[in-house]
């Protein structure tokens, strides 16, 4: 069956010589509005986009002109185990050449 499909497909796309060219349709997407429709909604959403930027900017600007407090010194944790040993090779680093 899918063989006898796919031979006249085949046939008929030989016979008409050029490929055919359907007109364009317009998309629809969801809705069939019209265009004056489709455009007050693209209007309004653009309003909206640029409403929302402003705002946001505005926000970001007042939340990051705020200072927040800074200790002097980050407290002594007990499980943060600081180990000051110097390394087995030295302090130089392990892949240092020394020139003497």
């Amino acid at each position: 069956m899918a063989t006898a499909m796919f031979r006249s497909s085949i046939r008929s796309a030989l016979r008409s010589g050029a490929p055919r060219v359907t007109p364009a349709s317009k998309r629809t997407f969801s809705s069939h509005s019209s265009v004056e429709e489709e455009a007050r909604e693209a209007s309004k959403w653009e309003k909206i986009t640029y409403v929302g930027i402003v705002s946001c900017s505005i926000l970001a600007a007042i939340c990051l002109s705020k200072g927040h407090p800074h200790s002097d010194e980050p407290p002594a944790y007990s499980y943060l185990h600081i180990r000051n040993k110097e390394f087995p090779w030295g302090p130089d680093g392990l892949f240092e050449v020394k020139h003497h």
